[in-house]
């Protein structure tokens, strides 16, 4: 198979292990096979692709898309960058949970972060490459953040940061906090199957 599951998270979040051949020439990967995301229970259509390109230190986040929402299929193409996916379905078992990951070009690892999560990251090298494949189009009316250093997510940037502050966007660092978020009626947008959870 040329994907394999490594683990799933939050009831929703899957990191994934594509099979790489190397040679002295270089090497080869299938980056995404819709029979084979079917058989593991993901989704098969996208709508959009993005890239993006960060220098170090920058920090993306925390973002989602309520209308129409939007899961994303996250890899690394140059550099490294730690992820921080945080769940915002309003009825989730694991609301205001988060987990995070390191992606580089080296390990070649995917990311599936379903709707429902504030996905943000912090480059963690100069000239960070990011491509992820998006289940919906993007709709400016209908996206919204999280503060990247809401004090309720106790996300562990400092880890990475050594002691320096991360380059930010006016927005994201303006951003709402969870509790602010769940405050308005589209955080009913975001939800979860209790019972399969």
């Amino acid at each position: 198979m040329a994907f394999s599951v490594v683990d799933r998270f939050l009831n929703g979040l899957v990191l994934l292990k594509p099979d790489v051949y190397m040679d002295d020439r270089g090497f080869f990967m299938e980056s995404y096979r819709s029979d084979m995301f079917k058989d593991l229970g993901l989704p098969t259509e996208f709508a959009q692709e993005n890239h993006s390109k960060s220098a170090i230190n920058v920090l993306r986040g925390l973002h989602f898309q309520w209308n129409s929402p939007m899961g994303k299929l996250i890899r690394v193409v140059s550099g490294k960058a730690v992820f921080a996916e945080v769940d915002i379905r309003y009825n989730s078992p694991t609301l205001y949970q988060h987990a995070m990951f390191e992606l580089d070009a080296k390990d070649k690892l995917l990311l599936w972060v379903p709707a429902g999560f504030a996905n943000g990251f912090l480059s963690l090298a100069e000239g960070t490459e990011i491509i992820y494949k998006c289940t919906t189009t993007y709709n400016p009316t209908g996206e919204s953040g999280i503060s990247w250093n809401d004090p309720k997510l106790n996300i562990n940037w400092s880890k990475y940061l050594m002691n320096t502050k991360p380059i930010l966007s006016y927005k994201d660092d303006n951003a709402q906090t969870l509790r602010e978020w769940l405050g308005k009626d589209e955080s009913k947008s975001f939800s979860i199957n209790v019972q399969s959870a």
